[in-house]
C-alpha cells in the first residue's frame, strides 16, 4: 500500500525577536532619525543610572553594579518605547492619504472608552472622500477624510443626521486630510484623546444604540487599510 503524504506543515509566524527587527527596519526606512533617538533613549537612561550610581551608591561596587543593570533594563524599557511611538507614526504616514487610512486608526489606536468603525457612515464614491464616526464619553466625533473643500458637505450631512437623533449630544468635527489646518493622520489618537469627557458610561451605550439606526447609504465604502502590512511608497 502506498504511504499516505504527511500534510505540509503550516507556515510558522514570524518570532517576537524577528517581527521586532522587521518594524525597525521599516520604521529605519521611513524616518532616518529613528535610529538616533533608540539609542538616545537606551544609553540616556544608563547614562541616568551611572550618575545616580555615583551619587547614592557611596562608593560600593555592588550598588554601582546593581545600578548599572538596572539602568540597562531602563534603556531597554525606554528604546522599545521610542520604536513603538515611531511605528506607528511611520505606519500611518505610509498610508497618509489613502482611502480607508482613518478607518485604519479607528480599528487599530482609538483610546480606551471610544467606539468606531473601520466603515465610514458616509462616502463619495467618485472623490472616495469619507465620514467616519467615534462615540465615548466625549459625544460623538465625526471625522472628515479628504480635502476639506470637498469633504465638508458630506461631514454637515452626518451631523445634521446624528443632531437630528441625539439633539443634546455634543458633536465634535475633525479633519484627516491634505489642508494645512487638518490633523496628521497619526496625531488622530491623541485628538480624540483630548476630546473632554461629559457622558457617562450608560450613556454612551445608549447613544451607540440610537446611533445604530442611522444606516449608511449605500455607496462603495473603502475598508480600512493595515498599515503594518502596506508597502512603502518609493521616492520618485
Amino acid at each position: 500500500m502506498a504511504r499516505k503524504e504527511k500534510p505540509a506543515k503550516a507556515a510558522k509566524e514570524p518570532g517576537r525577536l524577528k517581527q521586532m527587527w522587521q518594524v525597525f527596519q521599516m520604521t529605519r526606512r521611513y524616518d532616518k532619525t529613528a535610529v538616533w533617538w533608540i539609542l538616545l533613549a537606551f544609553f540616556g537612561s544608563i547614562a541616568v543610572s551611572v550618575a545616580l550610581a555615583i551619587l547614592i551608591s557611596g562608593g560600593s561596587v555592588f550598588g554601582l553594579v546593581l545600578w548599572i543593570i538596572a539602568g540597562v533594563l531602563a534603556g531597554i524599557l525606554a528604546a522599545m518605547i521610542v520604536l513603538g511611538r515611531k511605528a506607528e507614526k511611520a505606519a500611518y504616514g505610509q498610508i497618509a492619504g489613502q482611502p480607508g487610512a482613518v478607518g485604519a486608526v479607528f480599528r487599530s489606536s482609538l483610546p480606551r472608552g471610544w467606539q468606531g468603525s473601520e466603515m465610514p457612515v458616509n462616502a463619495n464614491a467618485k472623490t472616495q472622500d469619507a465620514v467616519y464616526r467615534a462615540v465615548g464619553r466625549g459625544g460623538v466625533i465625526l471625522v472628515g477624510e479628504g480635502p476639506r473643500s470637498r469633504v465638508t458637505r458630506l461631514v454637515e450631512d452626518e451631523k445634521r443626521k446624528v443632531k437630528r437623533v441625539l439633539p443634546n449630544v455634543p458633536v465634535t468635527v475633525l479633519y484627516v486630510g491634505p489642508d494645512a489646518d487638518s490633523i496628521p493622520l497619526h496625531k488622530l489618537p491623541k485628538t480624540v484623546r483630548k476630546v473632554k469627557s461629559t457622558l457617562t458610561k450608560p450613556e454612551v451605550l445608549a447613544i451607540v444604540n440610537r446611533l445604530s439606526s442611522l444606516s449608511s447609504n449605500g455607496l462603495p465604502i473603502p475598508k480600512g487599510v493595515d498599515p503594518f502590512k502596506v508597502k512603502p511608497q518609493r521616492a520618485r
